[in-house]
């Protein structure tokens, strides 16, 4: 027994295992490296960032490599690898890309802006690269044990890149935080996971609503049921763990405090790539315990309260955000509302999935999961680019505050042009990638009002919101634009290389909306990989 399970393992690994894992393979070999360099004294002769790049690069062209293979085979096969603890499927591979794609521009950006220093970065890139990974392997988690495997593997070095800026109280302070926060949630997590693994009798996610089914002895699963209680604790001890890697209110506390505590370049790693895997984790559970008849009432109860969560997250966020001066921790509010907006998506899929007219929405679910892979292709470059500029400004004037950009565009345009269109957006103001990514997520909402009223209720307040929005966003392009420049702000003078890299994210956001060929693409191919995490329950 053992031998045949040791046989099949070897198999598994050697088959097909190490292609599919590569794009992680080449993280982890580069850290290695890395670390090998700063032990020898070898970073001193080579710039750490080269060997970043390079394994950075490694992994994304392994990953665009499975990527193309798929597409060009029109391939939506959904295999499980690692004996069932990680699945291989276009889902996964789109979130790899995104992900290496997103750890390219962030190593760009801190070469650009000199943090870390030469002495530190062998230690920040590590624990840059080590998050990604975690984050790769929640959005390939296909076991109750790898979920909770990947979303620590992102915590630990994110609580140590909050604190990298030795001698700074806010940023100690602020990665302390993190820490009691992200501690708390991983132990309520576990518990929930041991809650739903121990009543299941299983760790397979794929597995969870068959055995639900089971569970509930073929009679509807009710919360009348003990057992079917005790599982719906568990999932929503799950969901905490979640609701903190999404800054979700009430588990939203860390985000601002952890943002304006780090640097610009860190708090923009987290606002997008920590979100990323997150999200794709959270889809992945929710098809999980979807698709079964047995279980469709409390699943559409679920997908109704993360739509009320999606409302409270989105309110909460864009009304905090008015009275913030600190730019970064006025994005962070930012992060948390848009948190809500790609909720919406979640809470879309979920009532659709779960409903009695599931089998005829099948595009209508996929074009839910594949606004939201869309939303989150925007963001990268939307978000990426506002803290970037934050980042820049923050070099020259030491000061991260809306005052510091008063009348900017007499000194970089080029900086106040990213920042504009960045803004636009993020606001949702056609014809930028951030209008089409909100139109998809609250189209699929108004899908699934036509099956549960409540969405109705989660369309328009994402509708208000959206409003909201403007008005704080409004007030960093009117210090940008109609300001004077007071007399004691440094100057900001913008190097050629600073400017290409600005203008490179601003364009992106601009084609994601103005390009049509660009946007129905990229739309396409989010959908199939919103139709390849489906197919494990045959949607």
């Amino acid at each position: 027994m053992f031998s045949e399970l040791l046989n099949n393992l070897i198999e598994d690994t050697l088959g097909h295992g190490l292609w599919y894992f590569s794009a992680e393979l080449c993280l982890s070999g580069t850290i290695v490296a890395m670390l090998l360099m700063r032990l020898l004294s070898v970073d001193r002769l080579l710039p750490t960032f080269i060997v970043a790049l390079i394994g950075a690069a490694a992994a994304g062209g392994c990953s665009f490599g499975q990527f193309a293979d798929l597409i060009a085979a029109h391939d939506t096969m959904s295999v499980s690898f690692f004996g069932g603890m990680l699945r291989q499927d276009l889902f996964s591979v789109f979130f790899r890309v995104f992900l290496s794609l997103f750890l390219i521009l962030t190593i760009a950006l801190t070469v650009l802006t000199g943090i870390p220093d030469n002495e530190d970065a062998p230690d920040f890139y590590s624990m840059l690269f080590g998050a990604t990974i975690g984050m790769m392997l929640m959005a390939s988690a296909n076991n109750l044990l790898m979920l909770f495997l990947g979303v620590e593997m992102a915590s630990v070095p994110s609580y140590v890149m909050v604190g990298f800026l030795k001698g700074r109280k806010a940023s100690s302070e602020a990665s302390l935080k993190y820490v009691v926060y992200g501690a708390g949630a991983a132990g309520v997590m576990l518990y929930g996971i041991s809650l739903v693994a121990g009543v299941l009798g299983t760790g397979d996610i794929t597995l969870l609503a068959d055995r639900l089914r089971i569970v509930a002895e073929g009679g509807n699963a009710g919360l009348g049921d003990p057992e079917v209680r005790t599982v719906a604790l568990g999932v929503m001890l799950v969901m905490v763990g979640l609701a903190f890697k999404l800054s979700l209110v009430p588990f939203h506390f860390w985000c601002p405090d952890a943002f304006e505590g780090a640097s610009a370049e860190v708090a923009g790693f987290l606002s997008v790539a920590s979100k990323a895997g997150a999200f794709g984790l959270l889809v992945r559970f929710c098809v999980g315990l979807s698709g079964v008849p047995e279980t469709a009432e409390l699943m559409t109860a679920f997908g109704v309260g993360l739509g009320v969560i999606a409302i409270i997250t989105t309110t909460y966020g864009n009304l905090a955000a008015y009275t913030q001066k600190n730019l970064k921790r006025l994005l962070a509010y930012s992060t948390i509302a848009h948190a809500g907006y790609m909720l919406m998506a979640v809470a879309a899929m979920l009532v659709m999935l779960n409903s009695d007219q599931a089998p005829g929405l099948g595009k209508a679910i996929n074009y839910s999961i594949g606004g939201l892979l869309y939303y989150l292709a925007v963001y990268l470059f939307m978000n990426l680019g506002a803290f970037a500029v934050i980042a820049l400004v923050r070099n020259y004037t030491f000061n991260e505050d809306i005052d510091s950009f008063k009348g900017l565009i007499s000194q970089s345009p080029a900086l106040c042009i990213t920042m504009l269109v960045c803004i636009f957006s993020l606001i949702g103001i056609p014809p930028f990638g951030g209008f089409f990514a909100k139109l998809m997520i609250f189209a699929s909402v108004y899908q699934a009002a036509q099956i549960h009223w409540a969405m109705y209720v989660v369309l328009a307040a994402g509708a208000i919101n959206t409003i909201f929005s403007l008005f704080y966003y409004v007030r960093i392009l009117k210090a940008m634009f109609l300001e004077e420049r007071p007399a004691d702000v440094k100057p900001v003078p913008l190097p050629a290389m600073e400017g290409y890299y600005v203008v490179v994210l601003a364009v992106m956001v601009a084609l994601l909306g103005f390009l049509p060929q660009l946007v129905n693409g990229l739309s396409s191919i989010a959908n199939e990989a919103g139709h390849a995490v489906l197919l494990v329950i045959g949607g």
